[in-house]
């Protein structure tokens, strides 16, 4: 069965949330939003493109910083309303220089700071 990028849930805004997660180690890196187009993008490039809620345009993940991301897999959960792009992360996932964007942890009802910026 062919896939539609079109068959998704997306939100009223025409977004989807995906989960990018580094292939190898099944770390969750990041999080961001998708629309049908940047699904449609990502599966004929090969390179993870979200859409940035605050340009208002595509973002290819690593266009700028070369912290490339590249598409392994592509998985759509049961709802068909959220998105898991498996993949080879080059470099940090995180704008803030970090591997993942998930570097804070509440510990005992406190935030506490578990990894620290790349070099």
């Amino acid at each position: 069965m062919s896939f539609d990028p079109k068959t998704l849930t997306y939100t009223a805004d025409g977004l989807i949330p995906c989960i990018a997660q580094e292939e190898g180690t099944g770390e969750v890196l990041m999080m961001a939003w998708m629309n049908a187009e940047s699904v449609a993008r990502t599966l004929q490039t090969g390179r993870v493109t979200y859409w940035s809620r605050s340009r208002q345009s595509f973002w290819v993940k690593g266009e700028s910083s070369g912290h490339v991301q590249e598409l392994v897999e592509l998985r759509i959960d049961c709802d068909r309303d959220c998105l898991l792009a498996v993949v080879r992360q080059t470099g940090p996932a995180c704008h803030t220089n970090r591997r993942s964007c998930f570097y804070t942890a509440v510990q005992e009802g406190d935030e506490v700071e578990i990894m620290a910026p790349l070099v």
